[in-house]
C-alpha cells in the first residue's frame, strides 16, 4: 500500500514537471515569435527549415478554414497547385500557386476571384505541407495578453500546489507525532 501511495505521488510529480515544461516552451515560443516579429519584421520565422501559423481568413475555403494551424515547409521548388505562404508587407498571405512564369509566381486564394499580383519566388516562405483545423484558435489564443496570463497562472498554481500538499502532509504528521508524544506521557503516569 506504501509503495502504491509512493508511485502516485511520484507519477504526480513527473506529470507535473512536464506541464511546467509544457507552459515554458509555450513561453519561450510566444518570447521568440515576437522578437522574430519585432526586431527582425519577420511574420513567419522557419527555424530548422518549418514554421506554424493561425490562418485568418477564408480566402481558401474549402481547404483550409480561418481558424486552422498550417505547418510551412521551406521548399527548394515550388510547383503549379501547391499552397504556400509569403509574407506582403506585415501580413502572411496563404494562397495556391496558379503560375509560375521564370522567377515570378502568380498565387489566388481558392475563394477569391481574382489573381494576387506577382511576387518574386524568393518572397515565398514555404509549402503548407501540414493542416490541423481548428487548433489555430488554441494557439492564438496562447499569443494574447489573457493567454500568456493564463499560462504564467498555470505555471504558478503548479509550483505552489505541491507546496501546500506538503505543508498538510507535514503538519498531519506533527499531529500525530504530538497525539502519540502526549499518549505516551499519560501512559507514563
Amino acid at each position: 500500500m506504501k509503495q502504491s501511495c509512493q508511485s502516485k505521488v511520484r507519477l504526480k510529480s513527473i506529470f507535473r514537471w512536464l506541464l511546467l515544461g509544457l507552459c515554458g516552451t509555450i513561453l519561450g515560443i510566444n518570447v521568440y515569435l515576437a522578437n522574430a516579429n519585432g526586431i527582425a519584421g519577420n511574420r513567419l520565422p522557419m527555424p530548422f527549415g518549418h514554421g506554424a501559423a493561425v490562418v485568418l481568413s477564408g480566402s481558401m475555403e474549402p481547404k483550409i478554414y480561418e481558424g486552422d494551424l498550417i505547418i510551412v515547409k521551406k521548399m527548394s521548388d515550388y510547383k503549379k497547385r501547391n499552397i504556400v505562404v509569403y509574407q506582403a508587407g506585415n501580413s502572411l498571405v496563404v494562397h495556391r500557386i496558379v503560375k509560375i512564369d521564370g522567377n515570378m509566381i502568380t498565387t489566388k486564394g481558392d475563394a477569391n476571384n481574382t489573381d494576387d499580383a506577382p511576387i518574386n519566388i524568393s518572397a515565398i516562405k514555404g509549402k503548407v505541407v501540414l493542416i490541423v483545423p481548428k487548433v489555430g484558435r488554441i494557439v492564438g489564443f496562447f499569443k494574447t495578453p489573457l493567454g500568456i496570463i493564463c499560462i504564467i497562472a498555470a505555471a504558478i498554481a503548479l509550483l505552489e500546489i505541491p507546496r501546500r500538499d506538503e505543508k498538510k502532509r507535514d503538519d498531519e504528521i506533527r499531529r500525530k507525532i504530538i497525539d502519540e508524544i502526549e499518549l505516551l506521557k499519560k501512559e507514563k503516569q
